[in-house]
């Protein structure tokens, strides 16, 4: 999940696109944005299995828009789904892989859930930590933000870790992605 546009490419809240964006290089997909649709989408054969990358165009608070013209396009059912996003949870970089749960008061999610009707969906979440002080305005200027320094590497490695799991998750047990992602430290 991400905000679309070159304003918020770089933001913390964009950690969700740019894994999706480094899947995409790696695989040699192209996404695109099919017409009449709020998403941009491309899909990678690996072996048995077919990938299907996509970025909600909605902007991340209304990500769910985007579910019921992406089934139709994948022919998926919800039980593959895997939602990559950020969270002020965790520290800058550190991933963590959930079988499900709830929102945690992201707003992303909590429209997907909306849409869904479920909860049990697969998440993958890169940790950007929160603002040092302040109420909500501090968050919503800390996501939008672009990270610097030490951060901005360490959220990038996040990213790379991500896209990492994404691909081994083809191949392997959630469990075993699980206990590799959420162990690792930055």
């Amino acid at each position: 999940m991400g905000n679309p546009g070159p304003r918020y490419r770089l933001s913390r809240h964009n950690v969700g696109f740019r894994t999706v964006d480094l899947l995409a290089r790696r695989l040699g997909v192209r996404l695109q944005k099919p017409l009449w649709r709020r998403f941009a989408f491309g899909a990678a054969r690996l072996g048995e299995a077919t990938l299907y990358l996509a970025k909600p165009l909605t902007y991340m608070n209304r990500s769910g828009e985007i579910f019921p013209d992406l089934w139709s396009r994948t022919e998926e059912d919800p039980e593959h789904l895997l939602v990559v996003c950020d969270t002020l949870d965790l520290p800058a970089g550190q991933c963590r892989l959930r079988r499900k749960g709830s929102s945690a008061g992201h707003k992303g999610l909590a429209s997907i859930i909306a849409r869904l009707g479920r909860e049990d969906f697969m998440r993958l979440v890169i940790g950007i930590g929160r603002p040092e002080s302040g109420g909500p305005e501090a968050v919503v200027g800390h996501v939008l933000e672009v990270p610097q320094g030490r951060e901005l590497e360490l959220i990038e490695q996040g990213v790379a870790a991500a896209a990492e799991g994404v691909l081994r998750l083809l191949n392997e047990e959630p469990e075993k992605v699980m206990n590799a992602l959420n162990q690792r430290r930055t």
